[in-house]
């Protein structure tokens, strides 16, 4: 596994927890919903077919999730993306610099 891809599941599990967090469950563990959207998310990267150059989801050319699924991520990363400034600072930083590279 790459270090882009390792990067980009933790991203997407900060910000699946934040979301959750805030709207579903304020323990510390993942609604049913939320763990099964994370689960989806994982495999997708998992399988990503660009690898260690995939651009981060808002710029990629190949959208992977099913269409309620893809709805569920954005709705999640649209909360999420601004409040991680404040949460997790360094992943949000670098989620801003790899949406900065250039397209695969």
């Amino acid at each position: 596994m790459s270090k882009r891809l390792d990067r980009e599941k933790a991203t997407v599990q900060m910000m699946i927890e934040l979301y959750c967090k805030a709207h579903h469950n304020p323990d510390t563990k993942l609604c049913s919903g939320c763990q099964e959207l994370l689960e989806y998310a994982m495999t997708r990267l998992a399988h990503c077919k660009f690898g260690e150059s995939k651009p981060t989801c808002a710029k990629c050319t190949v959208h992977c999730y099913k269409p309620e699924m893809r709805k569920r991520i954005q709705k999640i990363m649209r909360y999420s993306g601004p409040r991680m400034i404040y949460t997790h600072p360094i992943a949000a930083i670098r989620h801003v610099f790899d949406g900065m590279k250039k397209e695969h």
